[in-house]
């Protein structure tokens, strides 16, 4: 009543009614302890709702602090549950209480009306103004569109959401994320954001992920987390509209997921928050791996980037062999997080641009300290051994790229390390010199280097777990191959790992080729540059490894057509070596166009054939192959003769049978297939076939053969599988069996297939021993394996191996790409334009093929006179294996060389090595001897100026002979030539036999080798044998060669044991050719009988006259540098010399005791030694016995005869027991060495 009468309305007006209707409608607890001036204002507030609808906060504190009553009042459109809960939520909040009751109520109007009791625990009541309530509640209670709206302002879109999006997240929460709302809807794909909600605390925190492409499924979003260390607790999707252009809506969908850490231990999202958003979006994207390695990044407090390193390294080590799986290594550092962190910043220190030198060492040593004292903690063998390994591999590191950065600033996408092979522990042999890797998202892959200068082609690997172990066995073989050129051998092998699945041949061929680039470009961005003579590193990389600019390329398996890329890519970095960078390119010599490596391959195939005296360019023989004629080693290789008869052969599509080909019709149809693009067997004309002859598709289920070709290829079944009839062809009786196709087909019989490595061919192979051709050519790699080689050897079968016979590819790259270097001066200067250059390569083709070709005869020449010495030089190969195994130059078990034991089993059981061991013998020596020519000073000798010019071009030498004389790589240009005509020359046992024998060097023994060839011109005499081809049988050609090398390892060791090997090359060269021209009247009238019968004999087989009086006056050559030392030290004429010297021969039958030291058979490297010892005493014996007759009987007519006669009956005795010991018996080593010691006392003894 007294509130009425405050205001004093009419009770029966609007106004009256109205306040007694909100006095009956007040709550009636809170009536009774209001006081009348309160509620009189409360009254007249709510009288004022019913014309406006607004919130209203009637707050009534108690007075004894128990509780707080709140009468709120909102507008009824905007009240709900959720509004009410709110509410209630912010009154406990703000009064530091809680709700005890709440009493909705809808009285008359467009209002709301809630009753709340906070009830409170004690302690002053905090005085909230009323206005501050009413806005906050305002706040509350506001249709959530219009606080976003007056929040974000009204440039901002209009975001459409439902309920449930308001329900969960506030306007002002939404405002904040605009900016990844926006950006998803125009096209991003993805924006994050780690957070906490209020109530989240500890391992517990919230992820939101807003994507603009539709729903993400949990399957995708799910093992992101996992990787990152999280359990996925919870997780809610909505979808926002956000306007666009043109009336449309785009649709972004945001995934609102409730995580706990998997490990239990509490997130610093202000700590880790970006690296977990840089690394979540990077592994959604594709641009880092989703593995466990990304949990080092809460664990070891790594970045994405930096964690990738170490899984780049584990992938790395998996490929060198590792045994554990790439999951567990990453487990392990997971387990071990201190480790973790410190093995990145050892690999961080170790090539951070930006220490210093002596700052380096302190991190590097401390470091280490410190890993080592954690990994003592370390319980288990397994993740111990995992933690060095990867100490290791950051140790073996030389270079890498993680510091390097885009133009735009950014990190390169692509990591590369490059390694020393020799460092990283349990890698298995053979060890490279140096070593890439490459690792990326897209591609990753390996280059193995064998020496500074080494070049090898690069292979489009499908071998995702084991491609280095593929690559590894590739470069054994390219070493080997690598042998007759400049570099060593190299090999490269990239994984794609992106191909499009499902995509077709282009779609996959054009990913292959961007994965070809991107591994080009990350090998290029660690490899030295040159600009003018100034060696470049690479921008922001430590090189702990010095220069290393060489570096190139060549096509493999899979990257045939790829040289232009490769080049272009060389260009665009501005590589030194511009489109010499890798070999073919469209500027370069097209290998298929020339035919270069099948033609390589014939010239070895004719040796085989020409020392069974069959010319097989004039005298029909069979063939039976893989390939086909589009193929340029097979289709080159059945058109180089015009009298193949090709019996069958099979490529991956079909198989062809032509019992009795006509060679005229038959060579014409080849070359017309050789010349149509894409041409298979099924285009071979069916008119041109014999009788009997078949075509048949490798799908057919089975085929009736014709009895032609039932015995054609010697089938036992007239009904036969493709297979079958595939393996009948490899086991045919023919002549020649011609690989020109991908794919291995013979191996030993002790071998399986699964150690072969090409299970595509499982079903088609044979064994060595079942292959009856009497000469398998390898146009292309692999065909035989290497134990297959070997069994077929022993079997009988002539074979090399594929490095000995295909070898002309590699060596044709390799003098285009020392023609381009030689030639970039003149294009740098102007002199030459590329267009003229490009002339001037094209010009130079037939004679680049010419000497090119001269490799693969003298090669295959090398190993024919190796082989046919058979038994009798095995102390000399064992000896060279053992030398080479003591330097760590040479694995025989890698190389697939009997040991010792078992060549001693081979030998006397009268099986001498094959020519494929000797093959790999051959390019180990010239391996060896190359290293050690490189190390030495011999190349610089101004006597090699032509043996360099020579190297290049007759053409190239007349115009640019200033280019080839400045070459960068003059000094490794001359070693190789070297190298290889002392080993075609000597044989592979060479060198260390002559260093064994006069305890000079390598290049000691090289220097003595060229004076021995060009100072007695045996280059002349080896010319004139090879003029020999068909013309005498190939047993007297090669008795022929054996004569002269013999002569030129004879006077290698006169010339060394003499010391004239060391003298000015060019000076005692020419002394020794006067002095052969001084002594020719005397040699022929002293050996006239001797002589006469050999030279009748070399006539009597074709030889011509004047060379078999050459050959039959060899033997005399090696007296010269003798009979040239007693003229010097004695000043006597060389005449006059060589007559004493020959009777000083007579009187003590000296040539007869070197005879018979000649046929002793030693059993050991020792006994070798001691007979070569021996013999050269007698040797030095008797020049001092001469130079002793001249100078005390000089002015005698007859000196020795005077010198005779002092001690006539002494010498007698002596001369009696020099012949008993040569002629009594058979010769041995003892009395061999009697007579040379008895010879040197008397020699000693005149001399005082």
């Amino acid at each position: 009543e007294k509130v009425k009468e405050h205001f004093g309305f009419d009770p029966m007006s609007h106004s009256g009614r109205m306040l007694d209707n909100t006095l009956e409608s007040y709550p009636r607890d809170d009536l009774f302890q209001i006081d009348t001036t309160l509620l009189a204002s409360f009254a007249e507030q709510i009288n004022d709702l019913a014309d406006r609808p607004r919130v209203r906060a009637l707050p009534r504190i108690d007075h004894f602090d128990r509780f707080v009553s709140v009468i709120v009042y909102v507008p009824r459109e905007e009240y709900d549950s959720i509004v009410r809960e709110r509410i209630g939520t912010y009154l406990k909040t703000v009064y530091d209480g809680r709700v005890s009751a709440y009493y909705p109520a809808f009285p008359e109007g467009g209002v709301a009306r809630v009753h709340f009791i906070i009830g409170r625990s004690g302690g002053k009541t905090p005085r909230i103004p009323q206005a501050k309530l009413e806005q906050t509640i305002r706040e509350i209670t506001a249709r959530w569109d219009d606080r976003f709206e007056a929040l974000a302002g009204p440039k901002a879109p209009k975001l459409a959401v439902d309920q449930a999006f308001q329900d969960s997240f506030t306007p002002e929460e939404t405002v904040a994320d605009l900016a990844d709302i926006g950006a998803c809807a125009a096209g991003e794909p993805l924006r994050i954001q780690f957070y906490h909600r209020k109530e989240e605390q500890g391992r517990v925190l919230s992820l939101k992920i807003f994507h603009g492409g539709g729903q993400l499924a949990l399957s995708r979003r799910v093992p992101l987390l996992e990787n990152l260390g999280f359990n996925v607790v919870s997780e809610r999707t909505f979808d926002i509209g956000v306007p666009a252009a043109g009336g449309e809506t785009k649709l972004v969908v945001l995934h609102d997921m409730e995580l706990e850490t998997r490990n239990g231990s509490e997130i610093d999202l202000h700590r880790y928050g970006a690296a977990l958003e840089e690394a979540f979006v990077a592994a959604f994207a594709g641009t880092i791996d989703n593995d466990s390695f990304n949990r080092l990044i809460l664990s070891a407090g790594l970045s994405a980037r930096e964690a990738n390193v170490l899984r780049a390294y584990a992938r790395y080590l998996r490929q060198a062999g590792i045994a554990y799986s790439q999951d567990y290594i990453a487990t392990t550092l997971d387990k071990y997080p201190r480790i973790a962190a410190a093995i990145f910043r050892l690999f961080h220190d170790t090539l951070d641009i930006k220490l210093s030198e002596k700052a380096r060492v302190k991190k590097l040593a401390e470091l280490h300290q410190a890993i080592e004292a954690q990994l003592a903690d370390v319980p288990s063998l397994d993740d111990d051994r995992i933690l060095r390994r990867y100490v290791n591999i950051v140790d073996a590191t030389l270079r890498t790229n993680y510091f390097q950065k885009n133009a735009d600033g950014s990190p390169r996408p692509m990591l590369a390390f490059k390694l020393d092979p020799h460092l990283v522990d349990g890698l298995p042999d053979p060890k490279p010199f140096r070593e890439m890797f490459v690792y990326g998202v897209e591609v990753e892959g390996v280059h193995l280097r064998f020496g500074k200068v080494a070049r090898g082609g690069l292979r489009w690997s499908d071998r995702a777990e084991d491609y280095r172990t593929e690559v590894l066995g590739l470069v054994k073989a390219q070493q080997v191959k690598n042998a007759v050129i400049v570099p060593v051998g190299a090999k490269g092998g990239f994984y794609p790992k992106k191909l499009p699945v499902g995509g077709s041949r282009d779609e996959i061929f054009n990913a292959g080729r961007e994965a070809y680039k991107t591994y080009i470009r990350t090998l290029l961005s660690i490899t030295d540059n040159i600009a003018g003579a100034d060696i470049v590193p690479p921008k922001d990389t430590v090189r702990l490894d010095g220069d290393d600019p060489y570096f190139v390329v060549a096509a493999d398996k899979g990257t045939a057509t790829f040289s232009d890329t490769a080049n272009a890519l060389a260009q665009e970095a501005g590589f030194w070596l511009d489109d010499a960078f890798a070999s073919g390119g469209s500027a370069g010599y097209d290998h298929k166009k020339m035919g270069i490596t099948a033609r390589g391959a014939w010239e070895t195939v004719k040796r085989h054939f020409r020392e069974m005296d069959i010319d097989i360019q004039t005298t029909p023989f069979t063939v039976a192959g893989v390939g086909d004629m589009s193929g340029d080693v097979f289709g080159n290789g059945m058109l180089l003769s015009p009298k193949i008869r090709l019996i069958a052969a099979f490529d991956h599509r079909d198989i062809v049978i032509d019992p009795d080909p006509d060679m005229e019709k038959t060579l014409a149809e080849r070359q017309r297939l050789f010349n149509l693009p894409r041409s298979s067997w099924q285009d071979f004309d069916k008119g041109v076939l014999s009788k009997g002859a078949m075509i048949i598709s490798r799908s057919a289920k089975s085929v009736t053969l014709t009895p032609e070709a039932v015995a054609a290829i010697g089938i036992d079944k007239a009904v036969a599988t493709p297979f079958e009839i595939m393996t009948a062809i490899l086991k045919s009786p023919v002549d020649l069996l011609w690989f020109g196709g991908i794919g291995t087909y013979v191996k030993a019989p002790s071998e399986t297939d699964a150690e072969v490595g090409d299970r595509a061919n499982d079903p088609i192979r044979v064994t060595a021993t079942e292959v009856r051709a009497k000469v398998i050519g390898e146009g292309a790699n692999l065909g035989v394996t290497q134990k297959g080689r070997i069994a077929y050897g022993l079997n009988g079968g002539r074979c090399n191996s594929d490095a000995i016979d295909n070898s002309a590819g590699v060596n044709t790259s390799d003098v285009e790409v020392n023609i381009k270097i030689a030639l970039a001066a003149a294009m740098h200067d102007g002199r030459l334009t590329r267009a003229k250059r490009d002339q001037l390569l094209s010009s130079m083709t037939d004679e680049v093929a010419v000497l090119v070709l001269r490799n693969n005869y003298l090669q295959s020449l090398a190993i024919s006179l190796t082989s046919r010495k058979g038994t009798a030089n095995g102390l000399e190969l064992a000896r060279f294996m053992t030398v080479l195994e003591g330097a760590k130059q040479l694995n025989r078990k890698v190389e697939t060389l009997p040991d010792d034991s078992t060549l001693s089993e081979r030998y006397a059981a009268g099986k001498p090595l094959t020519r494929p061991e000797i093959g790999v013998l051959l390019s180990y020596a010239k391996i060896v001897l190359f290293d050690a020519l490189a190390a030495s000073d011999l190349p610089d000798d101004p006597y090699f100026i032509a043996t360099l010019s020579n190297y290049f071009p007759v053409k190239m030498q007349k115009s640019n002979g200033g280019d080839i004389a400045s070459h960068r790589l003059r000094r490794e240009i001359i070693a190789t030539v070297l190298a290889n005509e002392a080993i075609n020359r000597g044989g592979p046992s060479f060198i260390v036999t002559m260093m064994d024998a006069t305890a000079a060097s390598a290049p000691e023994v090289v220097r003595a080798a060229i004076v021995a060839r060009d100072g007695f011109d045996l280059t002349r005499l080896w010319s004139e044998t090879d003029g020999l081809d068909g013309k005498v049988s190939g047993e007297m050609q090669n008795r022929i060669y054996e004569e002269i090398s013999h002569s030129f390892i004879v006077l290698t060791r006169l010339l060394l044991k003499t010391g004239m090997g060391k003298a000015d090359m060019a000076e005692v060269i020419s002394r020794l050719q006067a002095a052969l021209k001084k002594l020719k009247p005397a040699f022929a009238e002293q050996s006239a009988g001797d002589a006469a019968a050999r030279q009748a004999e070399l006539s009597q087989a074709g030889v011509p006259e004047k060379l078999a009086a050459e050959i039959a006056n060899l033997p005399s050559f090696a007296l010269v540098p003798e009979i040239m030392q007693i003229a010097e030290r004695t000043g006597e004429p060389l005449v006059r010399a060589a007559e004493n010297y020959f009777a000083v021969s007579q009187t003590f039958r000296i040539a007869r005791l070197l005879a018979a030291g000649g046929r002793i058979l030693t059993s050991d490297h020792y006994e070798n030694l001691a007979l070569a010892r021996s013999i050269d005493q007698i040797a030095s014996a008797r020049r001092d016995i001469v130079i002793s007759a001249l100078s005390d009987h000089g002015k005698e007519k007859l000196p020795v005869q005077a010198w005779h006669a002092q001690d006539r009956i002494r010498i007698n005795r002596i001369v009696e027991e020099l012949s008993s010991l040569s002629d009594g018996g058979d010769p041995n080593l003892a009395r061999i060495t009697v007579a040379a010691g008895i010879l040197t006392d008397l020699a000693r003894d005149r001399a005082r």
